[in-house]
């Protein structure tokens, strides 16, 4: 566990850089919703919510006492920055236990943290321009967290292993080089297939119409995802279940089991299938 001051001094000087910090649990996961965020309606919003640590990534903050605040209430927890244009950042996560490995002619030197798994963050200026979040686009073990997303920070402790996150030297944060911008952009199919986990619509009364018709449709997206984009359309297609189970139109236990019967019978093995399903409840930050 991270000493308190530690996280402290870090997240504030993290807020100084216009980063917004929030705490996430001692499993590297978002803290619960409280009872009233959990059954609030689709209209609830999550930005504004008042709460200190409901709604994952939405309760990041540049507030120095909030996160004070924060701090003392959750202070065996793991600090994290979101990403994406609101923080100016775009992350690569690199995961050498899973494949992954730099590519320096796409990932010029920039600010970098070794994580507490031995892999490594690499931190870019956000090109202006969405750059979504996603799961082996730039090849296998290599993560993007942009819009939308989140990395753990220093100097929390990785809960399997035990190590922290740690700065290496003292890099500026660098421009995206151009060539990374367009390879962080999903392919024309993916772009069709992401455009069917879009905020469903909602009727008058805040339901979502034809639950069923939309579940299907989901599911069905992630069967002819074409080889080679099935993780990353399962995890697209998880971020729209999981808005389906904020706005109480399925309940968690049936959603994350018709994701993970999907996501087998589309060739992905188990670690994947969890990976991405969780991946997509978190980035809606959604408890799976």
């Amino acid at each position: 566990m991270a000493d308190s001051q530690a996280l402290l001094r870090n997240a504030i000087d993290y807020i100084e850089r216009g980063w917004p910090v929030f705490l996430l649990g001692r499993s590297k996961r978002p803290i619960a919703n409280c009872d009233g965020c959990r059954t609030a309606g689709p209209d609830h919003d999550r930005d504004a919510c008042p709460c200190m640590f409901c709604h994952g990534l939405y309760a990041a903050t540049l507030d120095p006492q909030r996160v004070t605040a924060m701090v003392a209430a959750q202070s065996d927890g793991l600090l994290a920055v979101r990403t994406g244009a609101v923080a100016g950042l775009v992350v690569v996560d690199i995961d050498p236990g899973h494949g992954g490995a730099l590519d320096a002619a796409l990932m010029p030197e920039t600010a970098c943290v070794v994580t507490g798994s031995g892999g490594w963050h690499l931190y870019y200026r956000h090109p202006g321009t969405a750059v979504l979040n996603s799961q082996g686009r730039l090849g296998e073990g290599i993560d993007v967290r942009g819009d939308g997303g989140y990395v753990v920070a220093p100097p929390s402790i990785h809960p399997r292993t035990g190590r922290p996150y740690r700065w290496i030297g003292d890099r500026p944060v660098v421009e995206m080089p151009p060539a990374l911008v367009t390879a962080c952009r999903p392919a024309p199919a993916a772009e069709a297939s992401a455009s069917t986990t879009r905020a469903p619509s909602s009727t008058p009364a805040g339901g979502i119409s034809s639950p069923d018709a939309l579940l299907r449709s989901l599911l069905d997206t992630i069967r002819r995802a074409p080889k080679g984009r099935r993780r990353a359309t399962l995890y697209g297609s998880a971020r729209g279940v999981a808005r389906m189970v904020a706005a109480n139109a399925i309940s968690t236990r049936d959603a994350l089991n018709a994701l993970y019967d999907a996501g087998i019978s589309a060739g992905q093995t188990d670690r994947e299938t969890r990976a991405a399903i969780t991946g997509g409840f978190r980035d809606e930050g959604v408890a799976a």
